[in-house]
Formats: C-alpha cells, structure tokens, sequence
C-alpha cells in the first residue's frame, strides 16, 4: 500500500503541475496581449516616444533583473537545461523557482510594454520548470523528470501544441527518450494543455491553412529556404552565444561592467528599426505573420532583417524575454522575401519553409522546428518540405554556429 501510495502521489505531482503551468501560460499569454497593445497604442499617438520609452525600460528590466531576480534574464529555456543537469537541489533552485517564475513574468510583461522584439513562449518554459521544480520540492521524495515535464508543458501550453511539446522536451531539453518518466511527463503535457483548452478553448496559434506547394517549380524554394534560414539563423545565435560569452580585451570587459548603459544602447537600436520598420517589429511579431498568412500577402522587404536585428539586440541586452516567436516572424519575413523569386506561387507555403527554416537554424532542433510549425498552422500537407527544410537548415546552420543556442548558453550558467 505504501508503495501505490508514493507511485500515485508522484503521479498527482505532475498532474497538479502540468494544471498550474497551463493556467501560467493563458495568464502570461493574456496579459502579454494587453502589454503589446497598451505598446502599440502609445506609438500611435507618439511615433517617436519609443526612442525615449524602449531604452529607458530596457534600462530598468536590466536593473531589475540582476537586483532582485538573477538568472531570469533570456529566454530562460538555457537555464532549464542547466538546471536538469545539476544535481545540487540548491543550486537548481537558483535556476528554477517560484521566485523566478514571478520575476520572469514581471519582466516579460516590462520588455513587451516597452516594445522590446521578444516571445513569451521561452519565459513559459522556465516558469513552467520553476513550477513543477517548486511543487517537487513539497513532496518528501526526490522526483525525477519534473524540470523536463514543466519545460515540455510550457511549450505544449505556450503554443497549444502537445506534440510539439513532448517532442521539445526530448529532442531539445533532454537530447534522449526517457523510458523512466515518459508517461509521467506525457500526463504533465496532456494536464497543462487541458488546463488551455479549458481557459481560452481550441485554437491554431497561426490560424488554419490549407495552401501547399503546387508544382516542381515551387518545391526549389525548400533548399532556397532552408539554406538561407540556416545562415541566418546559426549568424545570429553566434552573435548572442559569443555576447553571452564576454568579447576580448577591453571591449568585452566594458560591456560586462557596465550592463546598463549596455541595455540603453540596444533598447535605442530596437527603437530604430522599430521606426525604420513603420513600427512592425516591435513585441512577438505574431500579428504582422498571422495577418500575412491569412491574406496571402508578403510582408515588406525589409522586415525579416530589421525583425531579426531588433531580436538581436533585444536577445544581446540581458532582458527576460524569448526568441520562439520572435525567429518564427524572422523566417517569415525571410519565407516572403524568397516567394518573390516564384512569381507564380502561393506566398503562405513558402513564408513557412522560411519559418521553419530560420528557426530550425537557431535552435538545431529540427524536428522540434517542423512539428511546431506543422501544428501552429494545422497545414499537414506541408509536413514533408517542411521536413527537408528544417534538416537542411540545420545542416547549414552547423557551418556558422556549431552548436544550438540554448545549449551553448545553458553552458554559462553551469559554470557559475
């Protein structure tokens, strides 16, 4: 009795997490909304308030950050997977907390109200770690896989989508199938997406699409997409990597004393190609690509490169906030810009090969990439050049950056 006792309370662990996740991930969702309209409102009134208000709250999230929540700053899916691979319970709770969880939220909420071109979906990750790891630690027995089953919860909540969800969680937090605590982390995965459902009800994070690629002609845009992604995406994981790092001489050793003037100065460069860009770059950059895709028009020339220099520096300034959604819009605008060279074919297929294909070359994640976007869009007859394109993006990224952005930077906060 004692032993189905312990099985089923370990099981009501991850359960009651996965719950507590989801509902974290419709709240940090909603109120990430009302941050980047409240954003979008002031621009519209002042178009050149964001060279005063983007700095000064780049500026104040960094303060704040290193004051009274460290290790909050990034994404925060780097420190999940350090934080799994510590075995020091203290040292892990320095990585993943309640307290982190409140100050990841905070702060994210801070870089979008302030137009910083960050996700809330990698923030979900770490606050979903930071809740299973916290009702853990209220059980008298140690209880493997919940950092992993929090992360893969985020994820499955973040986007409504499952599978993309437990595929993150093996392909990416965990590099390996766990036969162990699969079907506990699955059980996490379903609880935290019925948690959604419930809140916000069934929904595609992109809308539905039905358009495929409709010849042999078309299908050229699969290795166009996917090597111009995996340049793209590896150049810049290798500028935030090897910011993260600390540049040589004196350079580097002033951007690491003096971090504050460090986030003015990317806060202003985020405001500028919010400017150049007619204000379109600015937060997640969900509504620029779901409009996109819905209409079947391109998005400009020149978003994809100012989408993916304000990232930059928003990703290089130390603020909490993710590159999910973020990348995701990169690669659109990159998808739209390589249709121009198809002057037949539907612009919506490509515009997620390019999708797919930046983000791929980010992360590394190839099938984590090609499941998200698949599931994000409902579009199962793109499965297979969506396919080819993450794989050869991943391929081509590994010549510019030889590792994945968030296990290279989950390397810095092993060393601490």
């Amino acid at each position: 009795m004692r032993v189905i006792s312990a099985r089923w309370q370990r099981r009501a662990i991850f359960v009651l997490g996965g719950i507590a996740v989801g509902a974290a991930a419709v709240a940090l969702a909603v109120l990430a909304d009302w941050a980047q309209l409240a954003f979008a409102g002031m621009v519209a009134k002042l178009r050149y308030a964001s060279l005063v208000v983007t700095p000064l709250g780049f500026g104040l999230s960094v303060f704040l950050t290193n004051r009274f929540f460290p290790n909050s700053q990034g994404s925060g899916i780097p420190q999940a997977i350090a934080a799994r691979q510590l075995t020091d319970q203290d040292a892990r709770g320095r990585l993943v907390s309640i307290r982190i969880a409140i100050g990841k939220v905070l702060l994210t909420l801070l870089g979008l109200f302030c137009g910083a071109s960050v996700g809330r979906e990698g923030p979900t990750v770490q606050i979903g770690a930071s809740i299973m790891f916290g009702i853990g630690r209220m059980s008298p027995r140690r209880q493997p896989g919940l950092i992993l089953a929090g992360a893969a919860a985020g994820v499955a909540a973040a986007f409504n989508t499952p599978l993309a969800g437990i595929v993150f969680g093996i392909e990416e937090m965990s590099r390996a199938f766990e036969a162990r605590t699969s079907g506990l982390i699955i059980g996490a995965v379903i609880a935290a997406g019925l948690s959604s459902l419930a809140l916000v009800g069934n929904y595609d994070y992109f809308g539905s699409s039905a358009t495929m690629l409709r010849n042999g002609t078309d299908w050229l845009a699969v290795p166009l997409c996917g090597v111009a992604g995996g340049l793209a995406g590896g150049l810049f994981s290798r500028i935030v990597i090897e910011m993260a790092r600390g540049l040589p001489g004196t350079v580097g050793r002033a951007i690491k004393q003096h971090p504050l003037p460090v986030a003015l100065a990317c806060g202003l460069g985020v405001a500028l190609c919010g400017l150049a860009s007619g204000d379109t770059v600015y937060g997640t950059g969900y509504a620029q690509v779901k409009g996109a895709l819905e209409s079947g028009t391109a998005l400009p020339w020149d978003f994809g490169l100012l989408k993916l220099t304000a990232t930059a520096f928003s990703a290089i300034s130390g603020i909490p906030g993710g590159i999910f959604s973020p990348s995701l819009a990169v690669g659109a605008g990159l998808g739209a810009d390589v249709a121009h060279l198809f002057s037949d074919a539907p612009i919506g297929p490509i515009m997620l090969l390019g999708m797919v294909s930046y983000f791929s070359g980010v992360v590394q994640a190839p099938i984590t990439a090609f499941v998200i976007v698949t599931e994000m869009t409902d579009n199962h007859a793109m499965v297979v050049p969506l396919m080819a394109a993450a794989l050869i993006a991943h391929a081509t990224s590994g010549l510019v950056c030889h590792e994945g952005i968030y296990h290279a930077l989950a390397k810095g906060f092993l060393r601490r």
